[in-house]
């Protein structure tokens, strides 16, 4: 007998672990012979990481596609695994040294990396036991790190990362080159652009005369307020404007667009750089926008991106004059006073040397300063460490060479985005791809294969003995050779994850039979640094498309629309979700939420209310079993001769359809709907209420009949509903399967049913108008606030033979359902009556006495003028361009929906209105 409630923490590990004892998730489990395989690669968390809501959609979303696609008996592999995160963890392992007033630099590289990987076995698998708490029915037994078991040379993972490194090197797609990276003062390494978080602040804009030299003057319009030349003043000056004073240092030119006629006689000339003394040129470059400021700007290329690219048109060169912890070099070129000084002290002495000038001279030194917001690029993770353009030494990879195939792959159609507006995303970026800079100057992660010799000659070989070879044959002699100290960029390992998790480069079984995979479910933001990526490296390595299928979700925000954020306290953390209202009731809110293309605004009603609705699953099983409907051997659905079981098998078989039509297409949420209107709409608030009757009747045929189809659309509902819910589904599996014939197995490797044919015309048409009976009745009494005891009479006007023959099989359902006194067919409709149509008949409620229809007809029309007065209002809003532009998105996604519910609400209450007519 199944309990009286359905307690999710009581079950779900019980079920978690007997999935696992029936190694239910292990590639191939259930598959048919010769079965078509279907491949998941789970984005692989940061070993850091804990489940957010985000995880949480993600991986719900993979675990319906792996959960239905081995119901469908294909050979599924779900691989799992986790990413070594380079900087975050060795972030999170100084800060626990620290606390201990440790440091890596005192402890030697080799101790350090021995202490991460102790920290790594410690708490390392946090988040993939949190997934397993969320139901995700990966195939554990193959989880893989991208850093291997222990990050030795032999280990396959850090093969695959060794073979990449020389290949693309020997393939001349990786150099070693100077350029400007983001570069991190605090953890003394390159980062990349997703590290980087530009944040607004209030700032400053320094307006700096810089003196002419070699006694060159010009003449500079002078404008006033409506921009109109009233005249010129000679100057020996330009003005340039900066956020950033301390970089000044480090100028190698001042530009100056090339049809700005105001600067044209100073092109070729040069200036002498205020404090420091060097003469620079003033050069002519596009960059410099005549419309913005003065037109004149400082170039400085070892520390601003967009002055990088004019120095190397310009053949200058960049003079760097920061430390890697962000301090002022020791310099000779370096005024003294500044030198070593932390970059944010330079800039107060700076300005403030600047200043004094000015007072000495007016047209020397410091302007004027603005105060301006603006955007200041800082370390994503702690928001607070400043990040500097800095000009290294580092790796790269020719990227926009690899871009090529994967663009074509996407534009050819061998891979599509779901949504697919997401491909003009992927185009946007891979048609305007920099060069990838790959090393970074951490201890944790895969060192760099590259080895110096005496003379910084760089050899990059699988291993030490062949790169002492190589240098041997280069320098004519052995040499002792310096292996580079850096590791690479975390995504460069991530990016080979769909074969390296399988076993390349090594020509395993599994790399043969599931790559290339089917689909990457991922969130959007990551396109360019891992989907783009992964395509490139699969297409240069196994040149084949690492996946036919890219489904991008959107972000989960909370209930008003606004993003998530701890400072905000709007995070809402899945697993008290799950503690609260059980894993099935979360995944089901996340799928029936998951639109393509529109973030989830995700309240805790909408759980709740999921969580009622497997609430709901448990009571109607429970019903039932309670009546004795049992599975019955050898039942044939086409058997049934009720209309009541025709047309109920018919809709299981729509339901079935739709929830699989919804997976299969990606719309997540259609399939979940499906599955509710079906399960909670049709099956309990319809079937099992027709249904009743006949449990407590005479007819045993019909009784048999009846419990025999109940129990069958049961073990449908579960199938259709496991993929989104399934722990609930496997639990009343097995407990429905302790009556009639025995269960092969678990649900989780049941096949998907095939009811095509099974639906029934006649008998759709027959229930669909005794549905239609009641609601219009349960309508009209919601809407004319009849009370709920008052038994009403049904007047039913114009009915044909086909109408009157369904009044008399339906009469006492319908009076039950209704809550009506009698039935009577008449030829005219009684006066101040509710009346509605269905077929060929009118139906009328007589009301007189019942309400008073004046006041009614009166209540309604004042409903609809506050309606139309509320919707006018919104429509002010909405069409006001102030509002619009100022408004955050979610208010204006706010008072949209209020609109739409307004003109819904009015509809119903002019179709009430106009019954009473």
């Amino acid at each position: 007998m199944l309990e009286k409630t359905y307690d999710p923490a009581a079950v779900e590990s019980r079920i978690y672990d007997a999935w696992l004892e029936a190694n239910a998730f292990a590639a191939g489990a259930g598959a048919k012979p010769g079965a078509e395989t279907f491949t998941i690669v789970i984005p692989p968390p940061n070993v850091t990481g804990s489940l957010h809501i985000g995880h949480a959609l993600n991986n719900t979303i993979q675990d319906i596609l792996v959960r239905f696609n081995r119901m469908l008996k294909k050979d599924v592999l779900w691989q799992p695994g986790t990413d070594h995160a380079g900087i975050a963890t060795q972030m999170i392992v100084e800060r626990q040294l620290a606390e201990k007033q440790l440091d890596r630099r005192s402890m030697g590289r080799e101790a350090f990396i021995e202490r991460v990987w102790e920290w790594k076995a410690e708490s390392g698998g946090t988040i993939m036991n949190q997934l397993k708490r969320l139901g995700a029915s990966a195939d554990f037994s193959r989880e893989k790190f991208t850093m291997g078991e222990r990050g030795q040379p032999d280990d396959q993972m850090v093969r695959a990362v060794t073979k990449v490194f020389v290949e693309l090197h020997r393939r001349g797609l990786i150099y070693r080159a100077k350029r400007l990276v983001n570069w991190h003062p605090g953890l003394e390494t390159a980062i990349s652009d997703l590290e980087v978080e530009n944040i607004e602040v209030k700032g400053h804009m320094w307006h700096l005369r810089y003196p002419l030299a070699d006694g060159v003057t010009y003449q500079f319009p002078l404008k006033d307020e409506d921009g109109t030349v009233t005249g010129s003043e000679t100057r020996d000056y330009v003005v340039v404007a900066t956020t950033r004073p301390e970089t000044m240092l480090g100028d190698v030119a001042v530009a100056v667009h090339p049809d700005d006629e105001r600067y044209a006689s100073l092109v070729g000339k040069f200036i002498e750089l205020p404090l420091v003394g060097r003469r620079i040129p003033i050069v002519a470059d596009d960059y410099a926008d005549p419309t913005l400021g003065t037109g004149a700007v400082k170039i400085t290329p070892a520390h601003d991106f967009n002055d990088f690219e004019v120095g190397a048109r310009a053949s200058l060169e960049p003079i760097n004059v920061f430390t890697t912890r962000g301090a002022i070099i020791d310099a000779d070129f370096v005024p003294e006073p500044y030198r070593g000084l932390d970059r944010f002290e330079a800039r107060k002495a700076i300005v403030a040397d600047l200043a004094a000038l000015a007072e000495e001279n007016p047209a020397r030194g410091l302007s004027h300063i603005e105060d301006k917001k603006i955007m200041v690029p800082h370390d994503e993770k702690s928001k607070l460490v400043v990040i500097e353009p800095f000009l290294t030494d580092q790796w790269w990879v020719k990227a926009d060479i690899l871009a090529q195939p994967a663009l074509a792959a996407v534009r050819e159609g061998r891979t599509k985005f779901v949504p697919q507006q997401y491909e003009n995303t992927y185009f946007a970026w891979l048609e305007n791809i920099k060069p990838w800079c790959i090393s970074r100057q951490l201890w944790w992660g895969h060192q760099i294969p590259a080895w110096y010799g005496p003379d910084n000659e760089a050899f990059v070989a699988y291993d030490e003995a062949e790169a002492k070879a190589a240098a041997e044959k280069h320098y004519g002699k052995p040499v002792a050779l310096t292996r580079d100290p850096d590791v690479l960029d975390t995504w460069f390992s991530s990016a080979l994850w769909p074969f390296s998790t399988l076993g390349w480069p090594d020509e395993t079984p599994e790399l043969k039979r599931y790559y290339p995979t089917d689909v990457l479910v991922t969130g959007f933001d990551i396109i360019f640094f891992w989907v783009a990526r992964m395509m490139m490296m699969g297409l240069e390595f196994l040149k084949e498309e690492p996946f036919h299928t890219v489904y991008m979700h959107a972000l989960v925000r909370d209930e008003k629309g606004q993003k998530m954020s701890k400072t905000k306290g709007n995070v809402i953390d899945p697993l008290k979700l799950v503690d609260e209202y059980g894993a099935d009731a979360t995944r089901f809110t996340l799928a029936a939420m998951a639109a393509q293309g529109r973030d989830l605004k995700l309240a805790i009603s909408r759980v709740e209310g999921y969580r009622n609705f497997v609430t709901k699953l448990w009571n109607a099983a429970r019903f039932l079993e309670m009546n004795e409907c049992r599975r019955v051997e050898g039942y044939d659905p086409r058997a049934n001769t009720l209309p009541l079981n025709r047309w109920i098998v018919g809709a299981t078989a729509r339901a079935l359809q739709a929830v699989r039509a919804g997976i299969e297409d990606y719309k997540f949420n259609e399939a979940a709907n499906s599955a509710y209107d079906f399960v909670w709409g049709t099956f309990c608030d319809w079937y099992v209420e027709f249904a009743k009757p006949v449990f407590m009747g005479e007819d045993e045929a019909a009784k048999a009949e009846t419990r025999a189809t109940a129990a069958w659309a049961l073990d449908q509902i579960l199938v259709m509903l496991h993929p989104m819910m399934p722990f609930v589904t496997e639990e009343l599996w097995a407990e429905t399967g302790k009556s009639g014939p025995a269960r092969e197995g678990m649900l989780i490797l049941s096949e998907w049913p095939d009811l095509a044919g099974l639906e029934d015309s006649a008998a759709d048409a027959e229930l669909a108008w005794l549905i239609d009976v009641i609601s219009n009745v349960r309508s009209v009494r919601a809407e004319m606030n009849v009370p709920a005891g008052a038994k009403l009479q049904l007047v039913v006007t114009g009915a044909g033979d086909e109408t009157l023959g369904r009044l008399v099989a339906g009469t006492a359902l319908i009076t039950r359902l209704a809550r009506l006194e009698e039935i009577s067919p008449r030829n005219d409709v009684p006066g101040e009556s509710a009346q509605f149509v269905v077929g060929d008949a009118t139906f009328a409620l007589p009301l007189a006495g019942v309400i008073d229809i004046g006041a009614e007809r009166t209540r309604l029309e004042k409903e609809i003028g506050k309606l139309d007065g509320e919707i006018l209002q919104v429509d002010k809003k909405l069409s006001n361009e102030q509002f619009v532009a100022k408004a955050p998105e979610e208010v204006i996604e706010e008072q949209k929906a209020r609109r739409d519910a307004a003109i819904e609400r009015r509809a119903r209450i002019r179709d009430a209105l106009d019954r009473l007519k």
